[in-house]
């Protein structure tokens, strides 16, 4: 399994501020698209997850601005699975405009939670075993 991944996801026009730029928020629900994807590549669904009564909440996240992404752009997501996850999964983000300038990076360090008691937990084995 690759620990990289890309996807594409295209602006739409309400993600737009009045300057006519992604407004600076969107960029988490872009990650966020990135990293369940990544999760569903690896052969993981995230609603399968919470339905067996894990869930991934984000601890931390961090965003450098580089470059504006415009209305009606083709943004390519890369997520990058930083290392092997433990209690906590990292990743690493480039989002890249058409013309490939760097227009995003990010990262996200998310814990592996048992919805049963609230409590951390260590990373499910179905998820080690695809790796």
């Amino acid at each position: 399994m690759k620990k990289t991944m890309e996807i594409n996801i295209r602006v739409r026009y309400g993600e737009t501020d009045k300057m006519g730029v992604v407004y600076h928020a969107n960029y988490a629900n872009y990650l966020e698209v990135a990293r369940v994807e990544w999760l569903r590549n690896l052969g993981v669904s995230y609603k399968w997850m919470e339905d067996n009564g894990v869930m991934l909440p984000v601890i931390s996240l961090n965003i450098n601005y580089k470059n504006p992404a415009r209305y009606d752009d083709l943004l390519t997501v890369v997520v990058n699975l930083k290392k092997a996850p433990g209690v906590k999964i990292e990743f690493d983000y480039t989002i890249l405009g058409e013309n490939g300038v760097v227009l995003v990076e990010a990262n996200t360090v998310l814990a592996f939670v048992n919805m049963e008691t609230g409590k951390p937990m260590k990373c499910p084995e179905y998820i080690l075993e695809k790796l």
